[in-house]
This record gives C-alpha cells, structure tokens and sequence, in this order.
C-alpha cells in the first residue's frame, strides 16, 4: 500500500516536503491543504514587489523556468493534490485524520493520513493598541496583503506612511515605500537601535545614518499608542508624538503557529512552536513539522531559538520529505545568518551580535575593521565594515555582522564564517581562512583575514582599542578629560582638524613618529586615530616601545566615524 501523506501549510515548507518526497517515492498520495488561495510563493519577495523591483505577484509564485505554482502545476508537475482555501480544523491523532472545512462553502470533510506535516508557519504580531484593525494598517504577512499595498501605493493614495518596528522586514518595507514610490515615511521602534538583539549598537546606528541620509525619519525609544482615522485623516499617534499618514505597515515581529499542534496533544514550546527532534518528528513520530512553526537549535549557544526563515523552511522541507521516504537524515541547527538591502546599504550577520553574546554569558569582545571589499587598486573599491564577536578565554568566534554596499561582497564574507560555526572556530582560524583571491574579488590579505588578525591583537593585549561610539562620547567631554587625539594620518587629512581643535588634536603622521616623538604629548591619554585603525595600530606599538601611554586606538577610524555620521570638521 503507497504512503498517505497530508501536509497542512502550501507556502514554503509545505511544497519542499511535497516535491522531494515525490521525487524519492512517487507512489506516494500527498495533499496539501491551506487557508489561501496564493500558494508555493517566495514570501521574502513581498518588499520587492511593494517597491516596484518585481513588476507582478505571479511573479513571485514562479519555478526558476517561469511556470506558475498553482493547483494545476502541482497535479500536473508533481502529482500533488491542492486544497485551497481550506482550514484545517483539527487533528485527531489516533483515528489518523486531519478534519478540514472549506472557507468558502462551509462544507467538511476529514482526510486520513499515515504520516502528517505540519507546515503551518507563523502568525504576525499585533499591537494591542486601538486602531490595529483599520482598513490601512497591514502585516504584510501574505501575498494577498502584499497586493493590497501595492495597489494603493501604485494609485497615488498614499503620500505617507508610518513602518512599526525596525526589524528586518520593517527596514525592508521602509525602503519599499519611499525608494521607488517617494512615500514620506517615518518608521518608529520601541526598543533604542535599528535591528535589536540581531546587530550591535555600533552597526544600527550606522544604519540609522544611512537611513536619514535617504530622509527617512526614525524615531526610537517610542511606544506607538493608537491608530487613528479622524474622518479620512489617518494618524498614528506614540508616546512622543503624532504621524500623519495614509498606511501603516506593522512589522512587529512574528510568532509561530502551533495552537493546532497544541489542540492535537503534541508538544510545544513556551513561545506556542511546536517541539520537533532532529529529524523533525514531534512527540507523535508520524506527525513531522518544520519551518516557521518550530524553533531550531542554535549551533553558537546551545539552545533552542526561534528564527523564522524561507530559505530554513525550504532546506527544512527537503530533510523531511526525505525522512518521509523512509530516509534517516537531521538537522544540526542554525546559525542565524541572514542579510538585507536599506537603499544603498547591505547588512549582514551570523551567529551572535556582541550584546547578545553578552547577554547569554560570554565573556565577549568585538573586533572593528574597515577596509576595501577588494584591492585598493582596483577600480570600484568600496569599504566594508566587519565586526567578530569573540569570547575573550578562548578566542571562539560567536558571531559576525557587516555593512557594505556591496551586497555579494558582504555575503560572501559573513557566509564564510556562518559556515565554520558549527565547529566552534577561533580568531586563529578566521586569521588564516582559505579565500579565493584576484584583485577584482578582495585584496591579498582579505578584510576577514585582517579581522581575525585584529581580533587576535586585542586578545593579546596589543591593541587597545576605544569604539567609535566611546570615542564620540570623549570628544564631546575633550576638555574636561584633557584627552589629546593624534592624528597619524598624512598632514592634509589632519589639518582641518589641528585647525579646528588646536589643543586636543595632533598631527604626527605614523612613519614620522620616531625622528618627532619629542612632539608626542607627554602625560596624557592619546587616542590614536587613522583611516581605518591600522596605521594608529603601528602607532601604538611604536609608542608603547617608547614608553608613551596611555594609549587607545580607535576601532575602524575615521572610516567608522564618517559612517557612524559624527561630523566633527
């Protein structure tokens, strides 16, 4: 007798599981079923149609070979059955059925199963606030929503917008919105920084500079209150301050669906996502689940996390057709990786940003670089911004985050080390990686390398270094600390700065240091400062031979400070 197979779910993980377990034992029944009647669609396009990039939602629905992944192409391609529109109502695990109820006519019926999946992803937030359920505040948490905007944003009615939450999704959609369109839009967040608990401080309010620089006004630390329509007039009104707008967009994070596991008897988590072992069985062995209704182990800590992803849900989906079939295969676990484009900014990270790693127990460290993305010499050269989060006892890498605009570029690295964590690297490894060079690609000593170097200095006490948002801080408190700056750039990058501030900042360019170290002054903190924190590096060695001192170096230099948005000429 063929194997029965149900999947409840038909947006990532549900086709992955269907397709593969089609193609490893095609005497298989498997149906799908799912509320919508949008299936099989690359939800983490949904910006990029919003803004324009991707001209039409089909589009986001298509194979590589621009074939429409509907009802008629899963009978016809695959063999798969589709039920749209169509609620699974419940699951009664020991006759093996799932009952279902069509939406739209009402009528049940109840589909046996020998093995059941649950593909049934995640649920957006909502604030519990008044006016969440206006007809212009969205989730974007589907297609059809997705549609919706578009259509409005396209027909002229919008000429402001309001983004809740500066999560991934809500900078994604801030961009979607004024980019292409010119929508004013201002995006609020109730935590303190861009992207919290994903990147460090440092890094989101570089984003934040970049954001402003493409007018967009955020405002942090502020708790939206209410949503109000006043006959037309749409606002959104905080605890600051009230927005004028004609869409809201709340992208306040999401949270798994797992009330029909729960309601079944399997088990889940505190935060509702179902629990699944490594071969992503739950507590019923014939009732698999993936994607974004679980939480996954995570290969830096050691715990469970929920990290809701498409491309997870598709590797995810592979494992359990395979396993369906009779296959044996696991899941090591994640490293949180991901990436994402605000206008002419790429972000990027793995593992654990350096608050986070704190947060969990490390004693941690981060190492700043900023260098080009490839020879200096080679035309299209862009700075890169890295940051290693390293646990200080043992030099095991926890995580890393960039910004470059060079989206490719920055994968690339970030990518390089996601790979590695699952075998607890240190700063020695990431100092030597192996990495195709050509002047057009990176420079010979290739910015990881030159991070894992830097990272291994701090460590050994060689270079002590002072981060861009502590050196912001002392240069606003320059004279009641009688800290000095010297400068060992060349004399024309230092000058409008000796101009400016005679008696804190100095101009002794590096290679100069030992025939004028009668100039270097004596008895103060020196905060040394370059381009990017390699020349001040060699100073302080220099120095410290010397005997001069106390000195600190200044993480990423003037690079970090430009982009960290200090004007301070």
């Amino acid at each position: 007798m063929s194997l029965n197979v149900v999947i409840i779910g038909a947006v990532a993980l549900g086709p992955k599981v269907a397709s593969r377990l089609k193609r490893l034992a095609p005497q298989a029944k498997v149906t799908m079923v799912d509320r919508d009647s949008l299936i099989a669609y690359g939800g983490c396009g949904i910006p990029y149609f919003i803004s324009g990039d991707i001209s039409e939602p089909d589009i986001l629905r298509e194979t590589s070979f621009y074939m429409v992944r509907d009802k008629k192409f899963f009978r016809g391609a695959k063999d798969v059955e589709v039920m749209t529109r169509t609620e699974a109502v419940a699951v009664d695990r020991a006759a093996k059925t799932v009952h279902v109820r069509n939406i739209e006519t009402g009528e049940t019926t109840d589909l046996p199963y020998d093995r059941l999946v649950l593909a049934t992803g995640s649920r957006p937030n909502r604030l519990n606030i008044p006016g969440v359920d206006l007809d212009r505040v969205f989730t974007v948490s589907n297609l059809n929503e997705a549609i919706r905007i578009k259509e409005l944003v396209a027909g002229g009615q919008v000429g402001q917008a309001v983004v809740i939450g500066g999560g991934a999704i809500g900078l994604e959609m801030t961009e979607a919105l004024s980019d292409l369109w010119g929508v004013e839009t201002a995006l609020v967040e109730v935590q303190d920084q861009l992207l919290p608990g994903v990147v460090s401080p440092i890094m989101a309010h570089m984003i934040r500079h970049h954001l402003a620089e493409n007018d967009i006004a955020v405002y942090l630390s502020e708790t939206v209150q209410r949503i109000e329509d006043q006959d037309g007039a749409w606002q959104v009104v905080t605890d600051k301050r009230t927005l004028k707008t004609d869409l809201v967009v709340m992208a306040v994070g999401v949270r798994p669906s797992g009330n029909l596991a729960k309601e079944a008897g399997l088990d889940v988590s505190p935060s509702g996502a179902v629990v699944v072992n490594a071969r992503f069985q739950t507590s019923d062995p014939d009732i698999y689940a993936g994607g974004d209704c679980v939480e996954n182990l995570h290969l830096v800590t050691g715990k469970r996390v929920y990290f809701p992803a498409g491309s997870l849900a598709n590797r995810q989906g592979r494992i359990i057709g395979t396993n369906l079939a009779g296959g044996t295969e696991e899941f090591d676990g994640i490293a949180g990786s991901f990436i994402l484009k605000a206008f002419e900014l790429n972000t990027a990270a793995a593992g654990l940003s350096l608050p986070r790693a704190r947060a969990e127990g490390f004693d941690a460290f981060s190492a700043f670089v900023v260098q080009g993305d490839r020879a200096h010499f080679y035309p299209g050269m862009e700075l890169m911004y890295l940051e290693l989060v390293v646990e200080r006892s043992t030099g095991r890498i926890l995580g890393i985050q960039g910004l470059s605009g060079q989206g490719d570029a920055l994968a690339t690295r970030i990518d390089a080390v996601a790979a590695i964590l699952k075998y607890r690297p240190t700063v020695k490894d990431v100092s030597n990686l192996e990495l195709a060079y050509a002047p057009p690609f990176s420079a010979a000593m290739d910015i990881l390398n030159a991070l894992g170097n830097t990272a291994e200095n701090i460590m050994a006490g060689k270079n002590r270094v002072i981060e861009v948002d502590e050196f912001a801080e002392k240069f606003e408190r320059r004279a009641e600390d009688g800290c000095v700056f010297l400068d060992v750039r060349g004399q024309a990058n230092a000058e409008p700065f000796t101009a400016k501030y005679p008696e804190h900042w100095v101009s002794i360019p590096q290679d100069e240091l030992l025939d004028r170290r009668d100039e270097v002054p004596q008895n103060k903190e020196l905060i040394l400062i370059c381009n990017s924190g390699v020349r001040s590096y060699e100073a302080q060695v220099m120095l410290d031979e010397m005997g001069f001192g106390p000195t600190l170096n200044l993480q990423g230099g003037m690079g970090a400070v430009k982009k960290w948005g200090l004007d301070i000429v």
